[in-house]
């Protein structure tokens, strides 16, 4: 009996493995989480969990030159260790010897599916983002070869977190008009149609990205005829074209969100003027602030008054948006030319990542580091 239960992927260390390989991580993280589970060497307990719970879950999205790797080093792992490698994994690769050509299989601007499994820990049941069974699965069609000019089909570092934020902060983003700048793959746009923000607008300045985004929320259950999206519950998503060079302030104007989110979007210095009058244009529009509107925004106003240094502006019968940019300080002198350039904008941009720590929902993911991120919120002055 207990064989069988640890056989289920509900024991923590089988539930990192598994998650880790649906997301694709480095076959040597898998190999180390598959040590892991064995207590310290890949076992036939452990090769056996991996046949039924990855690779006969695999089937034909995954990209084989993947599993080929994967199944090579855990076979040499296993005879290593001077242990019995099943049949059923050297079959598999065998038939993966003779089908592949290396070459061939890996060129191009290659798709491949990532599942990005956020994994709740015991004690968070009472967070509105929690589902049942404590793990939300989202699939995602991404880039192969992100060097390839395809970057904005790849998952990046700021939006896992920026995720992770959203989902152990439901409150502060439910029944919230949000629009994403840069959306990419839509990560951050599915996180917050299933927290229930009252409106999504997730917007890309490539048409290929923005066809990937819409293939994504599909995959999601939020797709739809035209550009609108909704969900069971009425959540709306939205997709639009936007290059921020070309962006107008009538353009512009036409979005009114509450959030404004962004992603890894402050990284080329010729396109940061053409996102701060974005961010700017977007920020400085003041709409009338009721009653129902006070009641649905207390948890963020919350936040915000022991954030902000100027959180009284908040109060009275109007009120703005805010943004909250997300992001890896990879070039110091491009952060601060954004600095200036927010400034000059006439916005505050105060640090938060101190304040606003999310859950860490990821343990798995060992390519994603959280310590590098940047968690910014802007206003208008």
């Amino acid at each position: 009996m207990a064989d069988r239960e640890v056989d289920r992927p509900t024991d923590p260390k089988f539930v990192n493995l598994v998650s880790a390989f649906l997301a694709m991580e480095s076959t040597d993280s898998l190999i180390a989480l598959a040590r892991v589970s064995g207590e310290g060497s890949v076992t036939e307990r452990v090769q056996r969990f991996i046949w039924t719970h990855c690779m006969n879950r695999a089937g034909g999205k995954f990209h084989a030159p993947y599993l080929k790797n994967f199944l090579k080093k855990l076979i040499s792992q296993v005879e290593m260790n001077h242990g019995d490698v099943l049949d059923d994994l050297y079959e598999r690769y065998a038939y993966y010897m003779s089908s592949l050509k290396d070459d061939d299989s890996v060129k191009g601007n290659s798709k491949i599916y990532k599942y990005i499994s956020f994994l709740f820990p015991d004690g968070c049941f009472e967070l509105s983002s929690c589902p049942e069974s404590g793990k939300l699965l989202i699939p995602l069609q991404c880039s192969l070869n992100m060097l390839e000019g395809d970057t904005g089909c790849s998952i990046w570092p700021s939006s896992l977190y920026l995720s992770e934020c959203i989902l152990s902060f439901p409150e502060l983003f439910s029944n919230k008009s949000c629009f994403e700048v840069g959306s990419g793959v839509g990560l951050v746009g599915i996180c917050l149609a299933h927290v229930k923000a009252s409106q999504v607008i997730l917007s890309d300045g490539d048409m290929s990205t923005l066809a990937n985004m819409k293939l994504n929320l599909e995959l999601n259950h939020l797709g739809s005829e035209g550009d609108f999206a909704e969900t069971d519950d009425a959540n709306k998503v939205k997709c639009v074209y936007l290059p921020w060079e070309s962006a107008t302030e009538r353009e512009l104007e036409n979005f009114k969100p509450d959030i404004i989110l962004g992603a890894d979007v402050i990284y080329d210095p010729e396109c940061l003027p053409h996102l701060v009058q974005v961010l700017g244009t977007l920020l400085n529009q003041m709409k009338p602030y009721s009653q129902s509107d006070a009641e649905v925004s207390d948890g963020f106003d919350a936040f915000l008054g022991k954030t902000m240094s100027n959180g009284a502006a908040y109060g009275g019968m109007r009120k703005g948006p805010v943004a909250l940019l997300a992001s890896v300080i990879r070039n110091i002198d491009t952060f601060n030319k954004f600095l200036a350039l927010v400034d000059q904008a006439n916005l505050s941009i105060t640090d938060v990542t101190e304040t606003l720590k999310p859950i860490n929902l990821l343990p798995y993911m060992r390519s994603y580091d959280r310590t590098t991120i940047r968690l910014f919120i802007l206003t208008f002055k």
